[in-house]
């Protein structure tokens, strides 16, 4: 019996400690390894969380997720901020701000290594398209530039939910000029947008909107060179230039899941349209009975969207 109670007693006294221990562990504050945690341990990282506390996001990145974040430093958020209308970060209207944070976040984890150059979604809406999230131009040529303006510096930062890869600069919400300036495959383009005796195509197309923009590739345009010979598209007239510019521009935001069999497309040059063929893949006939491929769709901007196409189109002179 004696050997009984000492067993006993000896049983509770195990009992007491593990209580004891589990009530100070339950004192210890977990740590939080989500991304919205491991950005509030970072003191390079604190104008990102204060910005999304005010919009209401940093529960979110404290999700499950994954979510891929490109975290802007706070040097980037100051650097920002005075290119903006804002003085401080308080001033950004929450619905601007929201956005804003959610064009550096894309759906999955997406480590450095699978980083490739094209095209991502983040998270941002576009307000001119109800359903198409904002487009993230990636370029891994020489380390990682996004939308051609911000360079990650310290990638690989895991959390529980995602991953975190920090940025020089806040990526702003893209226009039709920022992906086109963005996409070395669009240098043609650009230079005959910004090329001597055009109209102001960057203010045009940096504006509201929204647009539909046909991009010809560098190799449509070295084509379209060829097929131009002897004189080549040196022997464009500046007029006829603008006319074959505006040729490839529609208003509106039209995706490419709304194109139809034969729909005419109304374009910035008046009166003249294209023709959509779907059949055997999307392509364009423009006035001149002339077939273009489109080989990148839903390229989503801030104010409007652009398709990628492998011959210029031509309108008549």
């Amino acid at each position: 019996m004696k050997n009984l109670f000492k067993i006993k007693i000896i049983i509770a006294l195990i009992a007491i400690t593990f209580s004891a221990i589990s009530c100070n562990n339950d004192d210890e504050p977990m740590a939080d390894n989500t991304i919205t945690g491991i950005a509030q341990t970072n003191a390079n990282l604190s104008i990102l969380v204060q910005a999304l506390v005010k919009a209401d996001l940093a529960s979110t990145l404290q999700g499950v997720g994954p979510f891929t974040v490109f975290a802007p430093t706070d040097a980037a958020f100051v650097a920002f901020l005075k290119t903006t209308p804002y003085a401080t970060l308080n001033d950004v209207p929450k619905d601007v701000l929201t956005q804003i944070l959610l064009n550096h976040v894309v759906s999955g984890k997406v480590m450095s290594t699978d980083l490739t150059t094209g095209y991502v979604k983040t998270l941002a809406k576009s307000a001119t398209s109800g359903t198409n999230t904002m487009s993230m131009y990636v370029n891994t040529a020489s380390g990682v530039k996004l939308n051609g303006v911000a360079m990650v510096t310290s990638a690989d930062i895991m959390a529980s939910n995602g991953v975190i890869h920090v940025v020089d600069k806040v990526i702003g919400l893209p226009t039709i000029v920022t992906h086109a300036t963005a996409n070395a495959n669009f240098t043609s383009l650009v230079g005959a947008l910004t090329s001597a005796g055009q109209p102001n195509f960057v203010s045009i197309l940096s504006g509201t909107g929204p647009f539909t923009v046909m991009a010809p590739t560098n190799a449509a345009f070295t084509d379209l060179n060829t097929e131009l010979a002897p004189g080549g598209t040196a022997s464009v007239s500046v007029a006829n230039l603008t006319k074959v510019l505006t040729y490839h521009v529609a208003n509106g935001n039209v995706l490419a899941a709304s194109l139809m069999e034969g729909q005419e497309i109304a374009t910035l040059q008046l009166p003249q349209k294209y023709t959509i063929q779907l059949t055997g893949g999307a392509k364009i006939k423009d006035v001149r009975n002339r077939i273009s491929t489109i080989v990148a769709t839903d390229v989503q901007c801030s104010n409007g969207v652009i398709h990628v196409i492998n011959k210029v189109l031509l309108p008549t002179f």
